[in-house]
């Protein structure tokens, strides 16, 4: 009887690729990345009134700010004769005359004792990313007494 030689299985041979280190270099990499983001305030984090049905019957000690944003995008304050238009440019987010009129507003309030609050009239047709901006500029003047209204002088 002739023996038969018995040959190695080649196929257990080929080399694998160890990913173990791979793995832990991802998750290092994700926890990096969860630690170092910032997290921007939301817009629902800013503490709004909204409007009543019907006028409050005591008047506020501080003539509220009117806000209002035409369904072209651009920012006015004021009614009547003294309006005013501040940002016109759409693609500028930041609002930077109407930063400025908030912090000085907020400031002057603050000074006198009296807590700052402002009212808001958006178009129906207007963009909504142009009234969270107004929201924005509003949270970063620290601002908390809003009010949507639709009250406006004809």
């Amino acid at each position: 009887m002739a023996r038969k030689k018995v040959s190695d299985n080649l196929e257990e041979d080929e080399p694998e690729l160890d990913i173990s280190s791979m793995i832990d270099v991802c998750f290092l990499l994700l926890i990096y990345f969860l630690v170092t983001t910032t997290i921007q305030p939301r817009e629902q984090d800013l503490k709004m009134s909204l409007p009543a049905a019907a006028p409050a019957d005591s008047v506020p000690d501080l003539a509220p700010m009117f806000i209002k944003v035409d369904k072209a995008g651009i920012i006015l304050i004021n009614t009547g004769a003294e309006q005013e238009q501040l940002d016109a440019d759409v693609n500028n987010r930041t609002l930077p005359l109407l930063k400025e009129r908030l912090d000085s507003y907020a400031n002057a309030a603050r000074a006198g004792g009296k807590q700052p609050m402002v009212q808001i009239w958006a178009d129906s047709e207007a963009m909504q990313q142009r009234v969270i901006d107004v929201l924005n500029c509003l949270a970063s003047a620290k601002v908390q007494s809003v009010t949507f209204t639709d009250l406006v002088d004809k």
